[in-house]
Order: C-alpha cells, then structure tokens, then sequence
C-alpha cells in the first residue's frame, strides 16, 4: 500500500470512528439484538441444559450472523446521504482501499463485540466447556468475512429505499459456508474432534475475502451512484 493510499486508509478509518461514537446506537443495537436473540431461544423451546448444549454453538451463530446482517445498512447509508460518498468515489486514492478502511470499522463496533460478548451467551446456553476457545475463534475468523462479504450487497443497495430486504435476498446465501464451517468447528470440539480443518477453511474464505470483496463493493458502489 503506497503512502498517500495509507494516508487515505487511516484518514476514512478515523473519520469513520468519530461518526460511530458519535452514533452510539450503531455499537449497542447489534449487541442488543444478539443478548435478545440467544435469550430467547431457552424461553421458547426448552431451558433443559442437555438441549441447550446440543443447539448452542447454532443458536450463537445464527444470532451473530443475523445480528451483522442487521447493522449493514449503515455502512454506506450515511455517506450516501451527505454526499460523502461521492466524494469517496471520485477521490484519486483507490476506492477499494477506503472501502476496507470502512469495513474494518465496522468489524471493529460490530463483529469484534459479537465475538467477545459470545462466551458470555455460550455460558448461558450450557455450551460444553470444550467448545468455548473454538467459538471464540470462528468469530474471530468469521466475523470479519461477514462484514467483507456484507460490504457488496451494502454497496449494491446504497441508492435504493428500502434496502433490508433485497440486501438480506443478495447476501445471506454467501453468509452460508462461513455459517456452516463456524458451527461445525465448534461441534467437531465439543465432541473431541479435530478442527483444524474447519478453521483452516474459514482462513481461507477470509483470506479470499479480504482480497476480492473491497474490489467488489468499489465497483457495485460507482455501479449504484452512476446508476
């Protein structure tokens, strides 16, 4: 990355910290939304804890990929709205690299919390003692993918209305493999298997990840504005 792109990654990364504090429903409401979610899910099906053991590393992931999914729509949403973005757009430092500086803010509020706060929650939903490092793992390797993968379809729908629906139609599938290796990794360690495999897997998507998706979002952002 050549100077003037860091100086521009650093720039957009400050400059999108300061507007998150001052926003602070954006940090807590996908916090609240994944305590709510996991919750829930004892009191309407059943609090006996050998079920709850059973289901708990799908409960949590479930609920930390929708709670993602939940706060996407503010990542572009507002520079669109006071002409920012347009400003991102023609600025001669590479788009893709601006985009990952707003991607990675967004990990950091969302996707970091959701993965410290998910040992708490597993606690609750009795999930086996073998099961805790390798959930906080997957989250970590796991989340920041979620926000890459979720960067294009905010980035497709930045200039439409109503956005939720046809984001969560574009972007849930791709959730999908990351949602399947993350459970399975920690079910494979609950019951003593290896999970080598399934982390290295979930590296590699996030490897993938962070090369293709700031590219992909760039495009479909000058697609949506010129569009």
């Amino acid at each position: 990355m050549q100077v003037s792109s860091w100086h521009a990654f650093t720039g957009t990364l400050k400059r999108d910290l300061l507007l998150v504090f001052r926003r602070r429903s954006d940090v807590v409401n996908p916090l609240l939304f994944f305590s709510i979610a996991v919750t829930l899910f004892p009191l309407g099906i059943s609090p006996e804890p050998d079920f709850l053991a059973q289901i708990a590393a799908g409960v949590l992931w479930v609920s930390a990929l929708l709670a993602t999914l939940l706060s996407l729509d503010s990542l572009f949403q507002q520079d669109m709205a006071d002409g920012s973005l347009e400003q991102l757009v023609i600025s001669p430092h590479p788009l893709a690299v601006m985009v990952l500086a707003k991607v990675l803010v967004h990990w950091l509020v969302t996707g970091l919390p959701l993965t410290l706060l998910a040992p708490m929650l597993a606690v609750m939903m009795f999930l086996p003692e073998e099961g805790y490092s390798t959930l906080f793992l997957t989250l970590l390797l796991g989340t920041p993918t979620l926000s890459l993968v979720g960067a294009i379809g905010a980035a497709l729908t930045v200039g439409l209305r109503r956005t939720g629906v046809l984001m969560t139609l574009l972007i849930l599938p791709l959730y999908i493999p990351v949602l399947i290796f993350g459970t399975g990794a920690v079910v494979s360690a609950v019951n003593g298997m290896a999970v080598a495999g399934h982390l290295a897997i979930m590296g590699a998507m996030l490897m993938t990840a962070l090369v293709m998706a700031p590219l992909a979002a760039g495009a479909a952002l000058r697609i949506s504005l010129n569009g």
